[in-house]
């Protein structure tokens, strides 16, 4: 038995050397053709050089479809306004994009798709010279690399499935006890701070659900931890090495219990009350493997946090569970998440375990599940939450992990493209994911572009403004007005862009790697937890935008210059067909220079993103309205009870507006015991008021809680983290409002602005 195991291990290992060279050979295979072509073209003789001239003289005779329809003049408007008009009904009366107005909106961008391309294709591309000719082609293919993801997205999006009234039907067998199960929940764990596994160790052992174990699978020997885990009641779980990392910490788990389900969270995620009355009940159905939730944040990821818009933005991951997951349910290829789902123990072991192959364990485990003609179903409610990234570089770290192990399909026996058993409606949703990565390439060089028009003179894009106005325009209109009520109102247009930007570079240069050295690094644990007193500046992630800004600064004025200079300001030229090329010119760098002008804006509030503004206090807070009751301790003074309604609350401490006058003034230096009673919990706490203030005409104290005893922290995390129903979505800015904020803080940046409410914030986290 040894010996078969070694043997297919070395077989296995032996595919992981091919399989690489292979796909990687493809890849440099189509970048040295695609290099000879150029080469042959500029040394201008030869086949390629005569193709390439008749394929522009092609260009300049379009198919009378690809034209802009003699009679239009003063109407080149009507299309636009007229699908605007339409676009913008159909989300009046059905403001959620479901049914009916979900395939005429999908329908009708399709359909405008299909046209853009074909009128890119076949009129817009400039052949007239090698320079040319390269830059053309290369943002041609660019576009349609993000059209390949764009348009694959839209296919899929004629059917969503919402799964919430199965979830209630599933339920009552739960609740009744007709159907439980037993379950294991496993929370893996690597260096994350002991308050933080606190947290979630509790609210596991809060889930509404007796037939249930918990397990803190410790990858790093902590004694700490394992005290930790005695003193919550919880079994702790360690193994003899830390080899595939959050993969091989799982699997050495599964061989060592024995439940019928298995739940996994991650260090960082907190359950509520109702998660596995809420999901365990799809398991009724023999077929399904796994059930995935939604992933959400108590706190605001990087961006938000750093742009000041906290209560603004919605994280990042928002669009994939509002918008992408439940369009997988529907094409039978959820993506497990790595964190809050169930899976069948039966079925993972028919697979093999969970995979080691790759850094995305979790992806690809769902891959090998529904290869096996198991179900898995994405329920989109909102049952746990967890830790954002705390600043940009741990945000880097997690973003570049997800590209490197997702990327590793094309080097893996678990490639959805071809693993038997998946259907090509699930390969084409999972090929979508793939390509989103590789649009990373395609932001980068939407940066590069528009430096063309200046510093070579180039012109990508051969069209008239009657061309521009007939067949860009209504693509682009609609799909902006559309973007965010396709996604639910997680993102506008916009603000995906900015979040896109911000590491386009890194994940390029990731993609590039990955297809050359897939296996090339190891597992990063993204950091949690922590908390700084002081600005930080990401000059790693700022030097390539640094660079392009300042180039594309120069350009934007070189731009500027010359058509000044060409348009009228210096002489006028004598020669008619140098008119024509100047004219032509001029409607280039006009386009260059509107594109630098917006890359020029969009790299700046870029930069500011990447300036991590402090964050002093580990806990987060919370609006949470609750009636308080706060004593004064008899040492200090004697005065009957204040009454008051919580603001805010946190593991540290809570914020209260009284609803009484007489409360002691507190200097900053003073600060006096009191005991908080919170009635709707019949909880008490005891704490210290640090200090008060008036809000809105009302006294307000802000209190920090001393330590608590195990009981009453249990209660307080219940509270905080565990309520049905707690997380709710927020909704995004559309696109107008999202314009006027970015402007916002490019002429009000926070690092200038806002430092005062920083450093209020430091002193009270400093208490």
């Amino acid at each position: 038995m040894a010996i078969s195991q070694a043997v297919r291990r070395r077989l296995k290992n032996r595919r992981r050397i091919v399989r690489p060279q292979a796909a990687t050979l493809v890849l440099l295979s189509i970048v040295w053709l695609s290099a000879a072509i150029c080469a042959a073209w500029f040394a201008g003789e030869g086949l390629i050089p005569r193709l390439f001239a008749q394929l522009n003289t092609l260009q300049k005779a379009p198919p009378w479809w690809l034209q802009v329809p003699m009679m239009a003049g003063n109407y080149i408007f009507v299309p636009t306004v007229l699908l605007l008009i339409i676009a913008l009904g159909v989300m009046w009366i059905s403001p959620q994009p479901r049914g009916w107005a979900r395939i005429v909106v999908v329908s009708s961008l399709l359909v405008l798709t299909v046209r853009y391309i074909l009128w890119r294709s076949l009129s817009t591309l400039n052949l007239a010279d090698p320079t040319n000719g390269v830059f053309s082609l290369g943002l041609f293919l660019l576009e349609m690399l993000m059209l390949a993801s764009s348009t694959i997205q839209l296919l899929l999006m004629l059917r969503v499935r919402d799964r919430q009234e199965e979830a209630n039907q599933n339920a009552i067998a739960v609740v009744s006890g007709q159907f439980t199960p037993s379950v294991d929940v496993f929370i893996p764990t690597y260096n994350e701070p002991e308050f933080v596994l606190r947290r979630t160790i509790i609210g596991c052992q809060a889930m509404e659900y007796a037939n249930k174990r918990i397990y803190l699978l410790d990858d790093t020997h902590r004694p700490e931890i394992r005290s930790l885990a005695a003193e919550l009641g919880c079994e702790y779980m360690i193994r003899p090495d830390n080899r595939h990392a959050k993969a091989g910490n799982l699997n050495h788990a599964f061989a060592q219990t024995n439940s019928d389900l298995i739940v996994v969270f991650d260090a960082d995620f907190i359950p509520t009350r109702n998660f596995l009355t809420r999901t365990v009940g799809f398991f009724q159905t023999e077929q399904v493997a796994l059930v995935q939730t939604p992933q959400s944040f108590y706190n605001p990821d990087p961006i938000a946090r750093n742009l000041g818009l906290e209560n603004v933005l919605t994280s990042e991951e928002e669009v994939f569970y509002r918008q992408i997951q439940p369009i997988r349910d529907a094409a039978g290829s959820v993506i497990c998440s790595g964190t809050s789902f169930v899976v069948r123990r039966t079925a993972l072991e028919a697979t093999g375990g969970f995979v080691t192959e790759s850094l995305s364990e979790d992806y690809f485990t769902g891959i090998r599940l529904s290869a096996q003609g198991y179900q898995l179903v994405y329920l989109d409610e909102k049952l746990s939450a967890g830790l954002a990234a705390d600043n940009m570089d741990a945000h880097a770290t997690q973003r570049l992990r997800w590209a490197r192990g997702t990327l590793q399909a094309f080097f893996i026996e678990s490639n959805p493209l071809t693993i038997p058993g998946l259907t090509p409606l699930q390969r084409l949703a999972h090929l979508e994911g793939l390509l989103h990565w590789f649009t990373s390439l395609s932001r980068v060089g939407f940066l590069v572009i528009p430096l063309a028009y200046s510093f070579l003179n180039v012109i990508p894009v051969r069209a008239t403004e009657a061309q521009l106005l007939y067949f860009f325009l209504p693509y682009y209109v609609v799909q902006l007005s559309v973007f965010s009520w396709l996604n639910y109102r997680s993102r506008s247009a916009l603000l995906s862009d900015i979040y896109s930007l911000v590491l386009a570079v890194p994940l390029a240069w990731t993609v590039i790697q990955v297809m050359l050295n897939p296996f090339s690094r190891g597992f990063n644990v993204t950091p949690k937890g922590t908390s700084s007193d002081r600005y930080s500046y990401n000059w790693n992630l700022a030097t390539p935008l640094i660079a392009f800004f300042i180039i594309t600064a120069i350009s934007l004025w070189r731009n500027l210059g010359m058509c000044m200079i060409k348009g009228g300001w210096a002489a006028a030229p004598l020669d008619p067909i140098e008119a024509l090329a100047r004219s032509e010119s001029i409607k280039g760098m006009g386009i260059g220079w509107l594109w630098s002008g917006y890359n020029l804006v969009m790299l700046g509030i870029a930069l500011l993103i990447l300036l991590d503004v402090p964050r002093p206090d580990p806990y987060d807070w919370f609006d949470l309205r609750r009636t308080v009751q706060i004593t004064l301790h008899p040492s200090h003074v004697t005065h009957p009870p204040f009454w008051g309604v919580s603001t805010m609350f946190s593991e540290g401490g809570t914020e209260v507006s009284l609803t009484q006058t007489g409360f002691p003034s507190l200097d900053l230096e003073e600060t006096l015991s009191v005991t908080v009673n919170i009635l709707e919990e019949a909880l008490q706490l005891e704490g210290t008021a640090i200090r008060t203030d008036i809000q809105d005409e009302f006294s307000t104290v802000r209190i920090q809680f001393d330590a608590l005893p195990g009981h009453d922290h249990r209660r307080l995390i219940e509270m905080l983290f565990c309520r049905p129903g707690q997380w709710k979505r927020r909704n995004s800015p559309g696109e107008f409002r999202s314009l006027l904020l970015l402007l916002g803080i490019l002429l009000k940046p926070r690092i200038l602005f806002d430092q005062g409410s920083d450093v209020r914030a430091i002193a009270i986290a400093k208490g």
